[in-house]
């Protein structure tokens, strides 16, 4: 089976609507719906929203055995940050994104389906809102 790639996209919101509305378009724009994650600072709070919008968690499939291993031991901003570093999400972009959810906001990430490991980022991410260049 192929994955077709497709530009990963990570947007930013406040409220399970906007959640909800984010996974519906990515739909529409012909991502595989296990390609669309929710990610918060809260693992229960998480898991709460996918299941209420039909979205997934970032498994072990999706971040690699390696990083989930390691990501027993780690902080939960740690955690975080080396789950949205295996969709590929640079360190300066994970570290900016992990300051928003300590701020209770949640991520959607339209993943485009290629695994990152160690340093790699993919640099064609599309993120709404968008911020200024790290």
């Amino acid at each position: 089976m192929t994955i077709q790639t497709m530009t990963t996209k990570v947007h930013t919101v406040g409220h399970l609507n906007e959640v909800q509305r984010e996974v519906n378009r990515f739909r529409g724009e012909g991502y595989d719906a296990n390609n669309i994650f929710v990610l918060t600072h809260d693992k229960e709070r998480t898991a709460r929203i996918a299941e209420n919008t039909d979205a997934e968690t970032i498994g072990v499939s999706d971040e690699g055995v390696g990083t989930a291993i390691a990501n027993v031991f780690r902080s939960t901003g740690d955690e975080l940050r080396a789950k949205m570093r295996s969709l590929g999400i640079s360190k300066q972009y994970a570290e900016h994104l992990e300051r928003e959810m300590d701020e209770d906001k949640i991520l959607v990430i339209a993943w485009g389906g290629r695994e990152y490991k160690n340093d790699e980022y993919d640099d064609t991410i599309y993120y709404y809102p968008t911020f200024g260049a790290f």
